[in-house]
Parts: C-alpha cells; sequence; structure tokens
C-alpha cells in the first residue's frame, strides 16, 4: 500500500513533466493490474484447497506445489508487484519505476526469506526438492 502510495504522490508531482504517453500505458496497466489480482485469486484459492495459511509469519499446514505454485513460488508477491507496476502506468508516473524492484527487494528481505527459511525447516527435503523445480518469482 505504501509504495502505491508513493508512486501516486511521485506521478502527481512530477518536475519534469515526463510521460508514459498515449492510451497503450492505461491498456498496459490493466493488463498489469488484473494479471496481478488473478495471480493472487489463484494462489489464494490454492491454498484454502490445502487448508493452510496466506498470512505470512504463520506456520503452514502445507507445503503447496500445485496449481499457480508450479510456476512461482511466490505468486502472491508477484502479483502484488505486478499491481504496483500497473499503478504507475495507470498513475503515467515514470520516475517511479524505481519503486518496483525496491518492492521486490524489500518483500524478498523482509517476508520471503523468513518464510522460506520455516517451509526448509519444517518440509526439509521436499521443500528442497520444490526449489530446484520452482523458481521464487518467475
Amino acid at each position: 500500500f505504501l509504495f502505491c502510495v508513493a508512486a501516486y504522490q511521485i506521478g502527481l508531482h512530477d518536475p519534469y513533466a515526463l510521460s508514459f504517453g498515449g492510451s497503450w500505458s492505461d491498456f498496459a496497466a490493466g493488463i498489469c493490474i488484473g494479471g496481478g489480482l488473478i495471480l493472487m485469486l489463484l494462489a489464494v484459492t490454492e491454498m484454502r484447497k490445502w487448508r493452510t495459511t496466506v498470512i505470512p509469519h504463520r506456520e503452514a499446514g502445507h507445503l503447496v506445489q500445485s496449481g499457480i505454485f508450479k510456476r512461482t513460488r511466490n505468486p502472491i508477491y508477484l502479483g502484488d508487484a505486478m499491481v504496483l507496476l500497473g499503478l504507475i502506468l495507470r498513475f503515467d508516473a515514470p520516475l517511479a519505476m524505481p519503486l518496483v524492484p525496491i518492492f521486490v527487494w524489500w518483500i524478498e528481505r523482509h517476508f520471503i526469506l523468513a518464510e522460506e527459511d520455516r517451509l526448509r525447516r519444517k518440509f526439509r527435503a521436499e521443500f528442497a526438492r520444490y526449489c530446484e523445480k520452482t523458481r521464487r518469482w518467475v
């Protein structure tokens, strides 16, 4: 949420009046936002199916490897990054583009590494095999 507010503010106060230009950016924004929301919905649905938590910092009941989790180990965070990118495009805020890699770095350091450590301790070899066949992001 804070990254989205920052992107909006950057777009609002852009001293250089930079622009992505044209309606293509609105279309791309819709694709990114919609795609990100779909990723999150698919992930939550799959986690609910396996009756495990979607809340960070809680212990997982199962190591979900099916559905969208076959393609990425972090579909919710990937969806968040896509929504942020889409909002940057929608806000027409080119100077806010560096927020996307900063967001990915911040999420990885503050959430993903701790979550993966808990999964590694609980599921050991199963998690190691999962990491070998499924990438963290894409």
